[in-house]
């Protein structure tokens, strides 16, 4: 049991004595004192908004424009002069975060959560692990309140998986098989492909496609137009007789590297298997069966099974408010990740950011008005069931809720927060961020949120998220490369001081930002 508590307090790096060792004088607090089912398809307002998140604006054939910024002279100055007044307060968060005592934290005790416990799938004793570590690590920090909320999860398991093209010649592809595929027959498949580039293609040559293993070599235009082939391929395939799908990994860079994800089937469709294979692999298939009078074969083996539901939790962890302890402000990420690599950027990087937020505020012995509190979502990768879930539970609530943010698109060099919320909401923002000028991250962008919190808006409450340059996000995207490489340990420290500032000031001021 000791030796338990002591690999906790190794990985959150525990405080064991007083935090405040600093020069700086003790700041205390500055104040006086029913969702779509997460299996189906996102609403379109949800995938516009993930879209917009991730830096693409066209969902389907809809191109969706960044909203016209408010005229901010609405707002009183008493309010621009209560906001002002938390400079002192920022900087010293900053202080604490680039040159104090928790400068590095955010990565280091990231880099040994993952080597701890590694890709964290649902269903699997990985994450469910590394979720009771965190609410040990809470709990010894001291935390006003640390629990969890059930949610049940998908339990996919990909076991073995292979495919090898054996004629014209014999290569073997990389691939990796989608969240949620059923798997090939003893022995595998042996089936001749046919290679398209769009849905439409596919439906031009849909009197050949029986039979077949359709390829799919949709180009990478952006996110959202690229996955729906990953989504549906499977079942369009499959509506014209094939026996399996081969999906381009949804990525913008490759050193043949495949892009795992989830896929949906459709009531009525027969299902059939499906993987991902590398941007090199997909051309070089295009190219081969180009060629007049050549056929390509392939031999696709995958172990994939679909156990049932699992039971997981929403983690929750609240350094409580002083004078509206009811109210909350959130800070988010998700702790689930696909099994492949190790889950850094998406999302435990997140995660890590949204917890080390919150201790610093602790740390410096900073109490807002409202409560601040951590979230580490579950469920995420296999469809939002731990964002739908807490949803579900909490939406009665939404007048104590000031605002909501989440980290989901990596953490990357900040420039500022991505918001949604009314004007008057918008424009206090708007000042909230100038205050983190020393960070460079006071860029407004009319448009913020995360899957995990999409929802939150169409009741009327602010969501936001980090607004970053996310030139680089799919390069590792759901595959063996994102690991704690990706990360930099100042940029984190950046991050998190972001977080902690913009979260800390949204929870003090006497205004209210929810509609």
């Amino acid at each position: 049991m000791k030796l338990k508590y002591l690999l906790i307090a190794l990985i959150f790096n525990i405080a064991n004595s007083n935090p405040i060792q600093e020069a700086n004088e003790n700041i205390t607090s500055t104040s006086d004192g029913a969702p779509v089912n997460a299996s189906d398809d996102l609403p379109m307002d949800i995938l516009t908004n993930i879209a917009e998140m991730l830096g693409s604006v066209q969902t389907q054939s809809t191109v969706q424009s960044e909203p016209v910024f408010p005229d901010c002279s609405i707002l009183s100055e008493e309010i621009k002069e209560e906001v002002r007044s938390h400079q002192h307060t920022v900087d010293r968060i900053i202080n604490y975060l680039l040159y104090g005592q928790h400068k590095g934290l955010t990565y280091t005790t990231l880099g040994k959560f993952l080597d701890a416990f590694g890709p964290r799938m649902s269903g699997t004793e990985a994450l469910e692990s590394s979720i009771n570590a965190t609410l040990e690590a809470a709990r010894l920090e001291g935390f006003d309140d640390v629990h969890t909320e059930d949610v049940q999860v998908p339990h996919w398991v990909r076991n073995q998986e292979s495919a090898v093209m054996v004629e014209p010649r014999v290569k073997t592809l990389t691939i990796l098989g989608l969240g949620s595929s059923i798997g090939t027959p003893p022995g595998g498949i042996v089936a001749q492909i046919i290679v398209v580039r769009s849905f439409d293609e596919l439906q031009a040559v849909a009197r050949h496609v029986a039979g077949k293993i359709v390829v799919y070599n949709q180009p990478f235009d952006n996110y959202f137009q690229s996955v729906k082939y990953r989504t549906r391929g499977a079942v369009e395939a499959a509506k014209l007789g094939a026996v399996a799908a081969l999906v381009r990994s949804a990525a913008s860079f490759s050193i043949n590297s495949p892009h795992t994800g989830n896929q949906k089937y459709e009531d009525g469709v027969k299902k059939i298997p499906v993987a991902c294979i590398t941007i090199e692999d997909a051309k070089m298939l295009q190219r081969l069966t180009d060629i007049d009078g050549l056929e390509v074969f392939v031999n696709l083996s995958m172990g994939a099974v679909n156990l049932p539901d699992a039971t997981s939790r929403n983690t929750i962890i609240d350094w409580r408010g002083t004078s509206r302890p009811e109210d909350v402000v959130v800070i988010s990420g998700h702790i689930d990740s696909w099994d492949v690599g190790a889950g850094a950027m998406d999302d435990a990087a997140g995660c890590f950011i949204s917890y080390h937020a919150n201790l610093v505020l602790k740390r410096l012995r900073l109490r807002a008005r409202r409560t601040v509190r951590t979230i580490w979502f579950t469920g995420e990768e296999q469809g939002l069931y731990g964002g739908y879930e807490y949803f579900k539970k909490h939406r009665n609530e939404s007048e104590n809720y000031q605002l909501l943010l989440e980290s989901d698109k990596g953490t990357f060099n900040p420039k500022g927060i991505g918001f949604s919320g009314s004007n008057t909401a918008t424009c206090i923002m708007q000042e909230i961020i100038k205050l983190t000028a020393k960070l460079n991250t006071t860029e407004l962008k009319t448009r913020g949120g995360g899957p995990d919190i999409s929802m939150w808006k169409s009741i009327g409450v602010p969501i936001g998220s980090l607004h970053l340059d996310t030139s680089k996000y799919f390069w590792f995207h759901h595959s063996d490369g994102d690991t704690l490489e990706v990360e930099d340990p100042d940029i984190l420290d950046r991050i998190t001081a972001l977080w902690a500032s913009v979260a800390y000031v949204a929870a003090n001021i006497t205004a209210n930002l929810h509609h």
